[in-house]
């Protein structure tokens, strides 16, 4: 059995709201994030309750699938901008529809918004969090 080593949060952890209609994914990126000890992760596999656990939760940051059946991200994010309570909040879409190439080995901006491709690695994840988060200081 594989055991996942649970880091304590430091006290400036970053609140992580992760979107995505696949659990696997949402696991995945939950356990290599709070592995660092950097980050408080929510995980949510459905995207119509996004403001609600958004508004719960306080995250500093969202990671936001842009395909999923219930509601896409763009019809997510626009309702998240839409609100008082969330619309300062940065989002970080993330997408198997973007190739690595196009994504400038993952991360890139385009009109205003922020892309990460599918498959993501740990560094190249937190340090797309870390840079967003920089900007708007």
């Amino acid at each position: 059995m594989i055991k996942f080593k649970k880091s304590t949060p430091n006290k400036d952890a970053r609140r992580v709201l992760v979107i995505d209609d696949e659990p696997a994914f949402t696991r995945m990126v939950k356990l290599n994030l709070e592995g660092t000890g950097d980050y408080i992760v929510e995980s949510l596999n459905e995207s119509r309750k996004a403001f609600e656990v958004a508004k719960a939760f306080k995250p500093n940051i969202v990671l936001l699938d842009v395909v999923m059946p219930e509601a896409d991200g763009g019809d997510v994010a626009q309702s998240l901008r839409s609100r008082s309570l969330t619309q300062n909040i940065p989002i970080i879409f993330v997408s198997a529809m973007v190739s690595q190439e196009e994504s400038k080995k993952g991360f890139y901006q385009s009109g205003g918004e922020h892309f990460l491709a599918k498959p993501v690695d740990k560094d190249t994840l937190c340090g797309a969090i870390e840079t967003v988060l920089l900007t708007l200081k």
